[in-house]
């Protein structure tokens, strides 16, 4: 079942599995392909049952509930991201001898025969970011592109839709390359390797080795971090194609095949004539907007895979001016009496908030919420020389602060006892007690968000609300 043709779907078996932003897309494109598309979620709320209704209006067979089996005759599964791999489902499918497809290889499976090739990224954080970046200096080249996948983007509807691309900019997460086999991308990175979703793949060895599939079969550029030599490891075990290269990043100084900085400059000694001997400026240092160690880091990657396709420095340079990073991520709120106030809710694990803590001096700190089985005593003793003060909330605020109370013991802490959302305001009016002129009030939880919120963008918006607040109260 691997040709792109329609008639090859045609009264095939097909069983989705889960419903929401990738599983209905996936139904709706393979019956219409010709497939017979049954499927299953373990949901049964209002809001499932009126997708499966709408599903059912088109002639697609959709059951509901808790514990879904394999339909008879399954030919094929198409799963959703966030179904695990020990589900009894694919238990049942892999002792059937049923294949499993995620959406993201249904969609590379559905590529026409002169698609756009992909330059894909992933990593435990700053997919996203680098993905926009990428995107942003592909456009400044004058390329047709568009920043797709993990991002919210679905890759479906883009390998099938009507507007044709030069190339894509695809993020890619850890779930989707574990469903992936087949997946080729003309260049690729991963971005860093933390400890994440482990609960998902079972083990830190399944998780790495599933971020690494992003390499395998890569035609021109494997680009890795030199600070992380996981990554580069992933590199050195991938099966590429002939002629494909290693290229790493670094903060410092790069050798040959790598980007990296010198003297506040953006440089490549990968994509030159002679790179033992020669370097090309791209950009400034201070056209990353903002220019925190892990965004020049994320830039240096974006730059990496548009140099790997062709484009000119000049193009790198204005692609990284003209990006503006989303909301919640690193994102400046407001100065208040000489305070900076730092939205980080995206910093939804340990990794990603000791990067964050790292760009500031002199920080009170606002973390919390669900640990996800972190623990947290590297990320404080990297950070504590930095920390004015701390405000925990959330549900496993107690680890945090014993963590604090071990490698920091001098820096005062302030433990909200609640986790409701009403705790950001009083939060944020904590931290603003704490901090002196020249501080940055960062919240940056190093947890996930939903035991208080609905998500991290709801976090920050409180988050951002509170200092609104608390600015008009002042003025």
């Amino acid at each position: 079942m691997g040709s792109r043709q329609v008639t090859d779907w045609q009264g095939k078996h097909v069983t989705v599995a889960g419903l929401g932003v990738s599983g209905i897309p996936a139904a709706r494109v393979l019956h219409g392909l010709g497939a017979v598309v049954t499927v299953v979620n373990d949901g049964d709320d209002e809001r499932s049952r009126a997708q499966a209704a709408d599903l059912e209006a088109l002639g697609v067979s959709v059951r509901l509930g808790d514990g879904a089996t394999l339909p008879e005759g399954t030919e094929l599964i198409v799963t959703t991201p966030g179904w695990k791999p020990d589900k009894p489902l694919f238990t049942a499918a892999a002792e059937a001898g049923v294949p499993v497809w995620g959406d993201v290889e249904l969609a590379w499976r559905l590529r026409g025969p002169d698609a756009a090739p992909w330059l894909a990224v992933t990593g435990t954080n700053g997919k996203t970011t680098t993905v926009q970046m990428l995107a942003s200096i592909l456009a400044a080249a004058g390329l047709r592109t568009a920043a797709v996948g993990n991002i919210g983007v679905s890759l479906l509807d883009t390998v099938l839709g009507e507007e044709t691309y030069d190339v894509l900019a695809v993020e890619l997460s850890s779930y989707q390359l574990h469903w992936a086999p087949s997946l080729r991308a003309h260049s690729a990175v991963v971005l860093n390797i933390a400890p994440d979703h482990l609960d998902w793949h079972g083990s830190m060895e399944a998780y790495t080795a599933d971020k690494g599939r992003i390499y395998e079969g890569n035609r021109v550029a494997c680009v890795y971090n030199a600070a992380d030599k996981a990554t580069e490891d992933l590199v050195r075990a991938a099966d590429v194609e002939e002629g494909c290269r290693a290229i790493g990043f670094t903060l410092g100084t790069p050798g040959p095949s790598q980007l990296g900085v010198v003297e506040g400059l953006l440089v490549d000694r990968a994509f030159v004539e002679d790179r033992h001997k020669q370097a090309q400026e791209l950009a400034e240092v201070t056209d990353v907007q903002p220019p925190a160690p892990h965004n020049i880091a994320n830039a240096l990657a974006a730059a990496a895979l548009a140099r790997a396709f062709g484009v000119p420095a000049s193009a790198v340079r204005d692609g990284l001016r003209a990006f503006r990073p989303d909301a919640h991520r690193i994102q400046h709120i407001a100065d208040v009496a000489g305070v900076a106030y730092i939205d980080d809710s995206k910093a939804t694990n340990t990794h990603a908030a000791e990067a964050s803590l790292a760009a500031y001096e002199s920080i009170v700190w606002i973390a919390g919420g669900l640990a996800k089985g972190a623990t947290f005593d590297e990320l404080v003793a990297k950070s504590a020389k930095r920390l004015r003060g701390a405000v925990l909330f959330g549900a496993d605020r107690a680890l945090i602060r014993e963590a604090l109370a071990r490698h920091a013991p001098e820096v005062p802490v302030v433990d909200l006892d609640r986790t409701d959302t009403g705790a950001m305001l009083e939060a944020v009016q904590e931290a603003t007690r704490l901090a002196r002129a020249g501080d940055t009030v960062l919240m940056a939880p190093a947890c996930a968000s939903m035991d208080m919120f609905t998500n991290y963008n709801q976090r920050g918006d409180m988050f951002a609300e509170a200092v609104r607040e608390l600015g008009a109260a002042s003025a």
